[in-house]
């Protein structure tokens, strides 16, 4: 038993000396976030602004596929695709490599939302049948408010009055009784947030039902029974809190129902930190483990807005999230010969799409370099390479015990 507890320490001071020879600056690590990002996002948008997303994207999905494939995959892609760029859009011009690059991708993803509601475009989306239009239109409509003078203020006022109209058109169905009620809600809370009439009762029934399905500790079940899977991060605490800010701009509630929603979603961003293991990887359970690193959402989110706790160092989580997508994007297994997303988790593994993901709904993977929206010169890019909890507790450094929070 000593001779493994030596090996055992042996081999996490080797893991620890290996991270550190491997460190890199901030400013390295946003050049490969940037380049990873661009890498998934450009087939999607590229192909909108030219019309050709019908035409080029590969519909892929697998045998048990049970959802009308044309009829969903091209908006999934985009509103996935928007949400997780949106943040980085957002940044001003500048002349650095990356601004030309964030420029470009912006000025073809306006070209490109001008032709998904053009009913002339032969890439026009329609949202007015299937119920699948009522998540990716959250998408649309949530990278919308991530980035509204980025991408909503400078479209044209038809190609708006037309997006208006393809959300009201949501109206004639419902969805799944699970998260998929902050999808309808987040739609409506953005119609609000411009000024248009929206519908009271969607909205209010998303937030009450999250607060009736909140479990504790910062996890919320996605609907009446718990799931174990990554719902808290791809759906529930991000789109909620985006939801709640906006009703609580509005006085449509109050302020505080907000500010508790943060601080649960805050929590659980500790729990996405501490899962990423001294290798950078993480644990490949739950359904939808094909949108790969959408799972780190919320932490990227929080990370964002600056709300981290002061004992998670946003270098921390910046290497952390680093060493994830170094896995997952540093090779192509990821991604097929004209570089658009497999369905998989680390590789070309169909085997575990679930009955209701296709390629469009692969691009949700760009949900987790949110944090890309803060500015070059922001410390979560500056501050020397740290650590993350896993790395440390692995190695015998000091590591903050966890904790059960009650609110």
């Amino acid at each position: 038993m000593k001779y493994k507890v030596i090996f055992a320490l042996l081999l996490a001071f080797q893991l620890a000396n290996a991270q550190h020879k491997k460190a890199t600056t901030g400013l390295q690590d946003r050049a490969f976030w940037v380049k990873s990002l661009y890498k998934i996002a450009y087939p999607v948008i590229h192909n909108l602004a030219n019309e050709t997303l019908k035409k080029n994207m590969p519909l892929e999905h697998n045998p048990d596929y049970g959802l009308n494939l044309k009829k969903v995959t091209y908006l999934e892609a985009l509103g996935r695709t928007m949400a997780g760029v949106a943040p980085w859009l957002a940044l001003p011009d500048d002349a650095t490599d990356e601004g030309e690059l964030r420029k470009t991708m912006r000025v073809e993803l306006l070209k490109g939302l001008a032709n998904s509601v053009n009913p002339e475009s032969p890439d026009y989306i329609s949202y007015r049948s299937e119920g699948q239009p009522i998540v990716d239109a959250a998408y649309v409509a949530q990278a919308f408010l991530r980035a509204p003078k980025a991408l909503w203020e400078p479209l044209d006022e038809v190609t708006k009055k037309r997006f208006i109209e393809e959300f009201k058109s949501l109206r004639t169905r419902s969805g799944a009784y699970n998260n998929w009620l902050l999808f309808a809600g987040l739609t409506e809370g953005f119609l609000l947030s411009i000024g248009e009439q929206y519908d009271p009762a969607r909205v209010q029934f998303a937030v009450n039902k999250m607060k009736e399905w909140y479990v504790g500790d910062s996890w919320y079940s996605d609907g009446e029974k718990f799931s174990m899977d990554y719902y808290n991060s791809y759906v529930i605490h991000t789109m909620l809190v985006d939801l709640l800010k906006i009703l609580a701009d509005k006085k449509k509630l109050p302020q505080a129902d907000y500010d508790l929603a943060l601080k649960r979603m805050v929590r659980y961003s500790e729990y996405l930190e501490r899962i990423i293991s001294p290798e950078g990887t993480y644990p490949a359970y739950g359904r939808s483990i094909t949108y790969r690193t959408a799972a780190f959402q919320a932490l990227a989110q929080t990370a964002l807005m600056e709300k981290l706790p002061d004992y998670v160092k946003p270098a921390q989580v910046r290497c952390a999230l680093t060493k994830v997508m170094h896995n997952m994007y540093d090779g192509n297994q990821n991604f097929d010969d004209k570089g658009w997303l497999v369905l998989g988790f680390n590789g070309h593994q169909p085997m575990v799409a679930d009955t209701y993901t296709s390629t469009g709904s692969l691009y949700m993977a760009t949900l987790g370099f949110l944090t890309l929206g803060l500015p070059a010169g922001n410390k979560f890019w500056t501050d020397a390479p740290a650590p993350w909890t896993s790395l440390k507790a692995w190695t015998g450094e000091a590591v903050k015990k966890d904790y059960k929070v009650e609110y």
